[in-house]
């Protein structure tokens, strides 16, 4: 009996405490003692009504902030909607504005080469190549052209020539490419030249102009001019500006720097000439 007291003492006291409890309630009321019943009601009551008058306030507090948070969240993604809409268009914006531009170079570049057959061509996929500077067109033989034609910018600046031909698409190497080379016009002089692609120009995205006639002589800044000679090119496009001059211990000038005209790193729509008039 001891032991069972022991172990289980503070469970006995509370049932106990909890029957005498029910009998003195129960006693007052059968003695019409309400007011005490009430009492202990009131005394269970008031905390259990506060409990809940808390709870009520917390559910109010957390449903207005859950309404809040999802009419912010709704209004956050509308205005990223709208944002995303308005740099669309400002894209595009710009985009027609840069078409438009090249498109009045290229107008005013026909009026002055009215001989000129030009092809427009979007840049679609640039070389991966350390070895090469080349990138695919969008347009091939279905559209007229054919290998060795020259390509340029709107304002007429050599980019390259096709040297890879598809139905559909097209392989533009650039003036600067190790298997490129064009005859050139060098300076108000008009000496001759030829600008070649070497890899250690290429790498610093210039060309080399070499071949130059003896006694020839040639100045930074010059423009560097394509002859036609050959016929590959037509006369007088630009090729670039001579940036620097080597010359020998004696003064011969060993070769000259170009650094081309057309932005190549920047292309995004170029122009093949499909056809134009040899001058002899």
């Amino acid at each position: 009996m001891k032991e069972y007291l022991r172990k289980n003492g503070i469970r006995v006291g509370i049932i106990v405490l909890s029957a005498a409890l029910i009998i003195s309630l129960g006693a007052a009321a059968r003695k019409g003692n309400i007011g005490v019943i009430q009492n202990v009601a009131g005394i269970v009551k008031a905390p259990i009504q506060k409990v809940l008058s808390s709870a009520v306030n917390w559910f109010d507090s957390m449903y207005g902030y859950l309404y809040e948070y999802d009419s912010l969240m709704a209004e956050n993604e509308s205005l990223r909607s709208q944002l995303a809409d308005a740099q669309k268009s400002a894209r595009d914006g710009i985009a027609a504005s840069e078409e438009n531009s090249r498109l009045r170079q290229l107008l005013e570049l026909r009026e002055k080469h009215t001989d000129y057959v030009m092809e427009s061509c979007k840049v679609v996929l640039w070389s991966s190549s350390n070895w090469s500077s080349s990138f695919t067109i969008s347009k091939g033989s279905s559209s007229g052209i054919e290998l060795g034609d020259p390509v340029i910018t709107e304002y007429g600046a050599v980019v390259g020539q096709i040297t890879e031909l598809g139905t559909n698409w097209a392989t533009v190497s650039t003036v600067i490419d190790v298997d490129m080379s064009v005859g050139a016009f060098v300076g108000a002089t008009g000496n001759s030249g030829m600008v070649v692609g070497e890899y250690s120009f290429m790498r610093e995205k210039t060309a080399k102009l070499t071949y130059l006639a003896d006694g020839a002589q040639i100045f930074v800044g010059d423009d560097v001019l394509t002859s036609g000679s050959g016929g590959a090119f037509p006369a007088g496009l630009m090729i670039g500006t001579l940036t620097a001059v080597q010359t020998e211990a004696g003064g011969q000038i060993e070769y000259g720097i170009v650094e081309p005209q057309a932005k190549l790193d920047s292309l995004v729509q170029v122009f093949v000439i499909k056809s134009f008039t040899v001058v002899e």
